[in-house]
């Protein structure tokens, strides 16, 4: 292991200045892998830490995971539901553990895809309120301020919607939202139709 051993003079030069220190992190782009309980893992794990966390651990055990997803729980007050927990473990466990063969399912009740799709029910189920409010910003912006932005503008059900379904960073953050893959065309346009609503 190697050091850096700076200058005293060199130390007291650098603090006296009173400058901050500013440190610029790299773009977070990394999403959990693709397959069945990835949405899931995407809308309640990214709230709060990288998907580079699961990817970085040697494989392990489902018991790990089943400890990692109740520990989440019960000691940091993560936002899921107690009823999403097997299927958060048995999607860590398949794709970042030691099982190979388990068939996955998520845990999120598909929406209605009916012209009756309850839009606002449809992104409470699926965590969208872990990472957005309706009007003040979270981790990601407000909804209201998304409706602003691309109010009275031809292409805005366009733009909402290919953030909905691709995810993606930079446009109010650099923290990324992940891509929300499994709704349906009609789930993407009637989220998009009330997010724009909102005023």
């Amino acid at each position: 292991m190697k050091f850096l051993f700076l200058p005293l003079s060199l130390i007291l030069a650098v603090t006296a200045s009173g400058k901050p220190l500013k440190i610029t992190l790299p773009v977070e782009t990394a999403v959990y892998k693709a397959g069945p309980g990835a949405e899931l893992a995407n809308a309640q794990c990214m709230t709060c830490h990288s998907a580079d966390y699961a990817a970085m651990q040697p494989p392990k055990p489902r018991d790990f995971w089943k400890a990692e997803v109740e520990k989440m729980k019960g000691k940091y007050g993560a936002p899921y539901s107690t009823n999403d927990f097997d299927g958060l473990i048995g999607y860590f466990a398949n794709n970042y553990g030691t099982d190979t063969n388990v068939v996955v399912m998520p845990t999120i009740a598909p929406a209605p895809v009916a012209n009756g799709i309850n839009a606002k029910e449809l992104a409470i189920k699926s965590g969208c309120f872990n990472c957005h409010q309706i009007s003040s910003k979270l981790i990601g912006p407000a909804y209201k301020d998304v409706a602003a932005k691309y109010r009275n503008k031809s292409d805005a059900m366009a733009k909402v919607a290919h953030q909905i379904t691709h995810g993606g960073s930079g446009q109010w953050g650099p923290i990324p939202m992940p891509p929300f893959t499994q709704f349906s065309p009609a789930e993407v346009k009637a989220l998009g139709e009330w997010i724009l609503s909102l005023k």
